[in-house]
């Protein structure tokens, strides 16, 4: 257990605990929580699995299926991740595995079949990737942040974030 510096803020903080379901660590190493949420994206992905790979149902729709059920439960709580390049990559491999079964095989010129390459599915989806989904979310929560009264905790912390990075420069 330690204690913050500032004197506003006089709660202990755990070295490990579960806050709205996500896993909060004392050093914010989120590893385990995103291995958790690309399972919990696979489950849904399997539980969805029929209508992924029916080819009576558009690719559009796939999609906003896509982003409605099974997107959601993988970025959960990443307003506060920190994203590594590992990280980005296990979450990119994710999207791609789950795109490639609503998009489908490409059949070449010779009548041959093969997967599309990861370039042809960034393309498929006008590079709105899960990382940007991630940012996009990253900078809302921030809004909302510089929006509350100076009283509330996340506040607290997050000017004192600021006050340590320009202590640095």
């Amino acid at each position: 257990m330690s204690k913050l510096s500032n004197p506003q803020i006089s709660e202990n903080i755990l070295s490990e605990g579960k806050y709205l379901g996500t896993t909060v660590t004392k050093d914010n190493l989120i590893e385990e929580e995103i291995k958790e949420r690309i399972a919990a994206g696979n489950r849904a992905s399997f539980a969805n699995q029929k209508i992924l790979q029916s080819k009576l149902i558009s690719k559009k729709t796939k999609m906003k299926l896509y982003k409605a059920l099974i997107r959601p439960v993988v970025v959960y709580g990443s307003e506060c991740w920190v994203l590594t390049e590992n990280i980005k990559q296990k979450l990119l491999v994710f999207e791609r595995k789950i795109l490639r079964r609503i998009f489908g095989p490409t059949q070449k010129a010779n009548g041959e079949w093969r997967l599309k390459t990861n370039e042809e599915l960034e393309e498929a989806i006008n590079n709105k990737n899960i990382l940007r989904d991630i940012k996009y979310k990253r900078l809302s929560w921030l809004g909302h942040i510089e929006r509350t009264t100076n009283e509330r905790v996340a506040k607290t912390i997050y000017r004192m974030q600021q006050d340590r990075k320009e202590g640095q420069e």
